[in-house]
């Protein structure tokens, strides 16, 4: 019940009262990786740095004083941390212990997940087939729908980052996730050109291209997370942020009060379709605050 009592007044406090607290935090808590995706830079760094429990505890903390109630926890690869003989359930039981209402972990999928104690798991499915071995590396998207179907849960949830290298299997990946019996939906997302992955950027033509073509599969009832109001809002770009929506806890423990992206300039050339779906809830929109409840409450 608390998830039904905190969301109606952290509404209220941020919406008519005008304060910004934080509705969900993103801990990176390794930077740490099994693969050598063509979108990240991740991989290429000499020294991986793995968060002790003491520092995530640290991190969670700082989270929940600020206001928020639900985690995201990011790599890296999630699933390869360790802490002596603490595993990844450990954090999630360490931020359930905290008060977090739910916590939800992102995964590649190229090792087994099965036995995950989170209230959510994403996929991250850059394509079907050869689309996502291209971007991950060979033999990566059948290690992924293998563990998917062998995780032990009746479904989760994919994440597509639509890309310059992507971006025709769009379709494609948005019916696997409708017909496969493991996924329950799947989230759009526009790849943002962090340095280094600049030449992934998809021109504003093809970006307008795909952002329709989501929305034609959304309105066909297709199992897409993203609102109809959220990816409208992408497609022009010019609405007003309410980033500060998520704090985010970088792999180096800096605490930004936002994205990133904030920091190095690419708030107009984002490609992080939660912006959208940020503006929207508070824009009111009753599609994008159902989409939001079934997210933040079913998971």
């Amino acid at each position: 019940m608390k998830p039904f009592i905190y969301l109606p007044l952290w509404f209220f406090k941020t919406r008519v009262l005008g304060k910004k607290i934080p509705l969900q935090s993103v801990v990176f808590i390794s930077n740490k990786c099994n693969l050598k995706c063509q979108h990240c830079t991740i991989y290429a760094k000499k020294d991986a740095i793995v968060k002790t429990l003491a520092e995530i505890q640290s991190d969670l903390e700082y989270c929940y004083q600020q206001g928020s109630r639900f985690v995201d926890l990011e790599g890296g690869e999630p699933t390869l941390w360790r802490d002596g003989e603490h595993d990844l359930n450990s954090i999630i039981r360490l931020a359930k212990g905290i008060g977090f209402y739910s916590v939800t972990v992102t995964t590649n999928a190229a090792r087994s997940f099965a036995g995950l104690e989170a209230d959510s798991i994403w996929v991250s499915m850059d394509g079907v087939g050869a689309t996502h071995d291209a971007i991950r590396g060979e033999g990566t998207f059948e290690r992924l729908v293998r563990h998917i179907e062998g995780c032990g849960r009746p479904r989760v949830s994919v994440n597509m980052v639509v890309n310059a290298l992507n971006h025709p299997s769009v379709g494609e990946t948005i019916r696997f996730a409708k017909d496969h019996r493991n996924i329950d939906s799947i989230a759009i997302n526009l790849h943002t050109p962090f340095p280094g992955t600049e030449a992934l950027e998809l021109d504003e033509a093809t970006r307008h291209q795909v952002l329709d073509k989501v929305i034609a599969y959304k309105k066909k009832g297709y199992p897409i997370m993203n609102s109809v109001a959220g990816l409208e809002l992408m497609r022009k770009r010019d609405f007003k942020k309410y980033c500060w929506m998520a704090n985010f806890v970088m792999v180096d423990g800096k605490r930004l009060p936002e994205c990133q992206g904030k920091e190095t300039g690419l708030c107009e050339r984002c490609g992080f379709c939660m912006a959208g779906e940020m503006a929207s809830v508070m824009g009111m929109k009753l599609e994008t605050l159902l989409a939001g409840l079934k997210l933040r409450i079913t998971g």
